[in-house]
């Protein structure tokens, strides 16, 4: 079972969120700094040193109304009992806990309030759309979140924060610019909403990067059950140059396959469109529950952060979930849930590596981290290697080390590589407007 986001994530890049942020920072290094413990070490943690096991948290939404990642959590157990087997790491057992974050800020709150008890020594491969709700109470206990989906803008600017992946505005811009050569009018059809807002200007981006206009903005609105009018708009939009064929890109979350739905039946009878979407509002799943080779998606590009699910990069993981999770169908291989967890994993696990036979506590995580240790994920992304600031800074993305995607293409309905190797997004974000 996989789970794809809603359109009220934001990823908002003002200035003032990274501000918030190293104020927290600061305010949380001084009492650090008072306390005889030190910061990220917990009496009774157990992640120093001896024997006691390396306790980390992974947490996501389950059985909720809207989004939900339960593969997540699920497959971060996995990995321990697969570790575990091998006889750990720096041979230290690595204890997972689990929390779900119920799609909720108040339970988000909670599941951190939970991991600073428990002497957690970080939070890895995780999901959660309210980073606002969870990272103060990791900031102020020195705890690093390693690997996170990339919902919010807060991921990407917390200094406690290390993604793996760029989040949605590199999959937008990525788009962008691998669709400006073979598209006419390009129509994005985005949810009316501040979060919606933000989606525009990392498009226009990668479509600017590609020598392309703006694409045009069809706003839907958030609660709307059927989207038989923005799919005519859309179709309006796309088909007045007969020389080049349009393409539509929905971007709506959750009512992404609502709208390709509505959009099939309308455009029977008019000149072909190209459809085009990002991984994080179309997925396997979704494709084969809308029909596969029979559906909307077949022959639609979609970027990802990641190689599709097929690429023989991934069978380390496979071989993880064979081992140690066969038959749980929570977990899926293509969910970029699963993937993203993964690789949080790989880099929690070369990390202690590291440390040799050293305390392995949060402010160690964090120290060695920050002193710019590198992290290869066996190509599943560039090599990993986090500073003080990133390339895109500029645009308020302090944290993303990562802006490479890939460009995907659904054929007989499968996710497949369009092309070899990553496109790189950062110059093309690095001229976004998103002022």
């Amino acid at each position: 079972m996989t789970g794809r986001r809603r359109t009220r994530s934001t990823f908002l890049p003002t200035l003032n969120r990274p501000v918030r942020a190293t104020v927290r920072m600061a305010g949380a290094l001084a009492a650090c700094a008072s306390l005889a413990a030190g910061c990220g070490v917990i009496p009774g943690a157990t992640g120093g040193g001896g024997d006691d096991p390396i306790t980390v948290m992974t947490w996501a939404p389950q059985d909720t109304s809207a989004t939900n990642k339960p593969g997540m959590p699920a497959f971060a157990q996995a990995y321990a009992r697969w570790i575990n087997a091998k006889g750990g790491i720096n041979g230290r057992k690595l204890k997972v806990l689990t929390c779900n974050d119920h799609n909720d800020s108040v339970a988000a709150a909670k599941c951190a309030r939970d991991t600073v008890k428990a002497g957690v020594v970080a939070v890895v491969g995780s999901y959660s759309q309210f980073g606002d709700s969870y990272l103060p109470d990791l900031e102020g206990a020195g705890i690093p979140y390693i690997g996170g989906y990339g919902v919010t803008t807060a991921e990407f600017t917390s200094p406690l924060s290390y993604p793996v992946n760029g989040g949605q505005p590199t999959l937008l811009a990525g788009l962008g610019k691998e669709l400006a050569a073979s598209c006419g009018p390009v129509a994005l059809v985005r949810a009316d909403t501040i979060a919606g807002d933000e989606l525009p200007p990392m498009l226009d981006a990668g479509l600017g990067a590609g020598g392309h206009k703006p694409a045009i903005d069809q706003r839907a609105a958030e609660d709307t059950t059927e989207y038989t009018q923005p799919a005519a708009d859309a179709l309006d939009a796309t088909t007045g140059d007969p020389t080049k064929e349009g393409c539509v890109i929905p971007s709506l979350g959750d009512g992404t396959s609502t709208f390709m739905d509505s959009f099939q039946r309308a455009r029977q009878g008019r000149p072909a469109v190209r459809t085009a979407a990002t991984l994080d509002s179309v997925d396997q799943t979704a494709i084969n529950e809308s029909g596969a080779q029979r559906g909307p998606y077949e022959g639609a590009y979609i970027t990802g952060w990641y190689p599709p699910a097929g690429d023989p990069r991934w069978d380390g993981m496979k071989k993880v979930i064979s081992a140690q999770a066969f038959g749980d169908n929570r977990i899926d291989a293509a969910d970029a849930g699963v993937q993203t967890t993964w690789i949080a994993y790989t880099v929690l696990t070369k990390v202690v590596q590291s440390l040799g036979g050293g305390d392995v506590t949060s402010d160690a995580i964090r120290r060695a981290l920050d002193d710019g240790l590198k992290v290869s994920t066996g190509g599943l992304t560039p090599t990993l290697r986090w500073g003080a600031q990133g390339p895109l800074a500029s645009i308020g993305f302090s944290r993303v080390v990562n802006a490479d995607v890939t460009l995907q293409v659904v054929r007989q309905g499968q996710l497949v590589a369009a092309r070899n190797g990553f496109v790189d997004t950062t110059r093309a974000l690095q001229d976004a407007r998103v002022d």
